[in-house]
This record gives structure tokens, sequence and C-alpha cells, in this order.
């Protein structure tokens, strides 16, 4: 038995190696790979002796030769191949163990130029890869270390099937997949506008775990990531506690999650359907939760609650007495999980703040029949200099803070959105509704004696007057809407005669 080994990462190959050695195969190497075997006392023939060929071109070209690929590529149930290797004097290759050179991690290092990022293309080692997986009746590819042992034990004793084989030959297509696609949108997105999307996108997604059921438990539904593993967002999150989650818990987490971190103070969101029904900000983690639930307490229970900060004792203290189906945060003190973790249904997740970039991970992916839409995240940090005071009336201080808070929350409840805050919390939310005179209502009923003295924050403009005389019978002090309205001089002549302050920020952010 000939293997050929040629890796870049070499996790475990030592040992494999040593494995196949000492149930003796043949072992052909190269570079780097070729100096670990031998440094383990390993007899090793080197590459450059197979092709009678020494490496060139800054090892460019070392395993591009008829001797290796030949030796990949007969098919060994072809009598005419096998001859044909005969008469050329090429031996017959039966496991190639390859990885790539790292291209990912070399382009995600910030000083990484053109020039850098091409060194680090690989070219033999795909090729041996597609080689040996194209003949994998004949030939066993391995490109994953996790494979090592078992595939090892299998080759020793001549049991590796063709079901092993084909699986083996699948992940290696994979492997390459993954490598060429990255590559792919390096290349295509390099120098371009940040802003402009690729003209093609390749997308490369694995499995992490099947989930309980999806929307409903008649649906079948797994979680992916695009990424593998997944490191950032939810997707990347990792569960400490609990029974399984379904879709609508990661669809809700997920929500919490991006709405928390959107703010850099310490913030609790409660989510329930994808909207946030209680937020809130504060110095104080616990004062943050405390006011966040007692923003719409009967929504909260069984809702989903995530935080931008590390969950302390006194805040598990306070959500021991109520249903929750899942917590993220991006960890916890020991005396919280201690708490916590005493109710068996609740799902504790870790989960790493998500960079704001626009990459492929990032993208916002909408599935439609026969397609996707695709689209930037709605990452916009926005200048609050740039806002402007359309009314009589200006918002004072404390008016100011809770409008850029209740702007930074209509952002993530969706169209129409209405949000009413007060002191940097959560006061009444109407989401959804096709009317917006109908989500100011919503908003209204919810924060019921807690709206006098609120502000309202409107993710779009408001098209007629009829949403400011209902926010006034509320006890609405100020307002934020983008603007934009035919009817906007009839919007601020409302406001004024009902003394609310008004601001324009020349942006919308609906959320379909």
């Amino acid at each position: 038995m000939k293997v050929l080994l040629s890796v870049f990462d070499k996790s475990g190959i030592e040992n494999l190696g040593t494995r196949l050695f000492t149930g003796g195969a043949q072992l052909i190497s190269t570079g780097g790979t070729y100096k670990t075997l031998t440094d383990n006392k390993l007899d090793v023939t080197q590459v450059a002796e197979i092709t009678g060929f020494p490496e060139m071109l800054d090892g460019r070209v070392k395993t591009l030769h008829p001797n290796i690929h030949g030796g990949i590529l007969a098919n060994r149930n072809i009598p005419a191949h096998l001859e044909e290797l005969k008469q050329m004097k090429i031996d017959p290759i039966d496991v190639v163990v390859v990885n790539l050179y790292p291209f990912s991690d070399t382009i995600n290092k910030p000083d990484c130029s053109l020039d850098e990022a091409l060194e680090n293309i690989d070219i033999g080692g795909p090729t041996m890869i597609r080689a040996a997986a194209k003949n994998f009746k004949s030939v066993a590819v391995i490109v994953d270390p996790e494979d090592y042992d078992w595939v090892a034990t299998k080759l020793l004793n001549s049991d590796l099937n063709l079901t092993d084989r084909k699986f083996l030959a699948a992940k290696a297509f994979k492997h390459v997949s993954e490598y060429d696609r990255t590559i792919n949108l390096y290349l295509s997105t390099k120098d371009n506008d940040i802003e402009t999307l690729p003209q093609d996108i390749t997308l490369n997604v694995s499995k992490i775990e099947n989930l309980r059921y999806g929307e409903n438990p008649h649906q079948k539904a797994g979680l992916y990531a695009i990424t593998n593993p997944a490191s950032t967002g939810l997707a990347g999150a990792k569960q400490i506690h609990g029974k399984e989650l379904s879709f609508n818990n990661i669809m809700d987490a997920d929500a919490a999650w991006k709405t928390v971190n959107e703010f850099h103070e310490p913030t609790v969101s409660i989510v329930k359907h994808g909207n946030s029904c209680g937020l809130c900000t504060n110095q104080n983690l616990s004062e943050a939760y405390k006011r966040a639930f007692e923003g719409d307490a009967t929504s909260a229970f069984g809702g989903i609650v995530g935080t931008n900060s590390i969950v302390t004792t006194e805040m598990a203290e306070l959500m021991n007495e109520i249903f929750y189906e899942v917590l993220v945060a991006p960890g916890y003190e020991d005396g919280a999980l201690e708490i916590l973790q005493k109710k068996r249904n609740l799902r504790i997740l870790v989960a790493n703040h998500q960079p704001i970039t626009d990459t492929l991970e990032n993208y916002d992916y909408r599935v439609i029949t026969g397609g996707f839409l695709i689209q930037n995240q709605d990452f916009l940090i926005e200048d609050a200099t740039k806002w402007k005071t359309v009314t009589r009336r200006e918002p004072n201080e404390a008016e100011y803070e809770d409008l850029m808070f209740a702007w930074k929350a209509a952002k993530h409840i969706k169209s129409n959105a209405i949000v009413f805050a007060k002191d940097k919390t959560l006061t009444g939310m109407g989401a959804g509704q096709p009317n917006r005179v109908v989500s100011v209502h919503l908003s209204q009923r919810v924060a019921g004696l807690k709206a006098p003295g609120s502000v309202l924050a409107s993710d779009a403009f408001f098209p007629f007057p009829d949403n400011i005389e209902l926010a006034s019978e509320a006890g609405i002090t100020a307002i934020i809407q983008p603007g934009g309205s035919i009817r906007d001089e009839e919007v601020i002549n409302a406001a004024n005669q009902h003394n609310i302050a008004m601001v324009f920020t020349k942006t919308r952010h609906f959320k379909h």
C-alpha cells in the first residue's frame, strides 16, 4: 500500500504515518510533512524521488507530475490502465492524505497583501484531492484529521468499503469547494466598494445540529452555518444547559442578540415572536433586566432573554421566578450559572459578539420561492449630529437620550414599528401592522399608565397627522422619525399644536 501525505494542518499526522508505516505501508511525502514524519523516525520517500524532478518555482511545482497523478488516477478495474502504468514504470498510489494552505486565515490578517494572498492559493493540493476523489473506488482520500483514526483502522484491516470511500470523496470535494469559494469571494470583492454585492455568491453551509422541529412540530429543521466551524452570532453560540433548541427558539434568540448588541451600555432584551416586548439600557444590569421585564410582564412569560453583558448572580436571582425558554449572553458568573442551571427547561447559550462587517457570513439572506433575496445587514451607524429638529420645541436632554434609545430599538422591531420609551426603557410597542396608526394604538395599549412622558420612535415616516394626534392623547412628549412624507408639513404642524418635539433622521429602518 502506497500512501501520499502532504498536509498543511499536521494535527495527528505523526500518529497516522506511524500506524500505516508499522502496518507495512510505503510513505511518500513533500516538504514540511516529510520533515515531520522523518523527525518521528519514519522511513519516507520524497516526492522528488518519485517524479525524478526537484521542486521548483519556490515550491509551486512539486506534485504536478504524471508519476504522481498517473498513480492516483489509474482505475484498478481497467486492465489497460494497469498495463499502461507498468509500461511507464509508475506505481499505483492507494491513499492520498492532503489538506490545504490556510487561505482564509491569510486573507483575514489586517495587513495581508494581494501577493501574499496569491502565494497561499494551493494548486498541487486541490489537484491531488480532486484526482483521488474522482477515483475513490480505487484510492482513499483523507482531508480531515478527524478521520485519521477510523480510516487507518479500516485500511489496516482491509475493511475500507465502497460506502466509506464514497463518504471520504464527498468530504474531499466539499473541502476543495469551500476553498475555491473563499478564493472566489476574495478576488470578486477585494477592490470593490463595500456596498457592492458580489455578482455571484456560492454558499457552502455545514449542518451544526438537528433541531427539535421547525416553526411547527410537523416541520423538520436544522441549524446550518456558512462558516465551519461557526464562530460568531447565534450560529456560533454554545449551548451549556437545557434541552434541544427549536427553530423558533433560535429565531427569537437571534433577534434578542442582535438587539442588545446595538447598545454599548448593559442592555437586556426580552423577545416574543421576533420582537422585543421588553428592552432596557442601564448601567446596572439587574436594573436593566427588572425594567425590561416590567415593560410587558405578561408577554415576557415564556420569552427569550438576551443581554450584551456577563449575567450576574443578582440578575439570575431576579430571573429565577419567571419561565423563560432561552437566555443568551456573552458569559455568566459562576453564581449565576448555579442558579440558572436549576431551571431544567431553560436553554442557556454563550455567544460571541457579531462583528459589524459586510462579509458573506453577515449578509441578510431571505428565502423566496425558487431563490434568495440578499442584502447588507442594517448595520448603519448614524451620526446624530445630522438629525434635525423640525418643530418649534427642541427635545430636552432626557428626551433626546430616550429618542436615541427608541430609534435603535425600532430598528429591530418589525415594520410598521412604533416604539414608546422612557428612561431608556421600552414602555410600549406596536409591530407588523399594515397600518401605522394601528401600531400607535397597540403601543399605547401596551404602555398603559407608563405612556405619559414617553417618547415615540417610528421606523418610517408618518403619512398622516392622525398618528401625532393619537400620540398626543397617549402623553407622548417627543417623536423621532425619518421624515420624507408629502404631508410632512401637516405632521409637523400637528406636533407643534400639541407641543411635541419632533426630530427627523432622514433614515428609514424597515424590518420585514
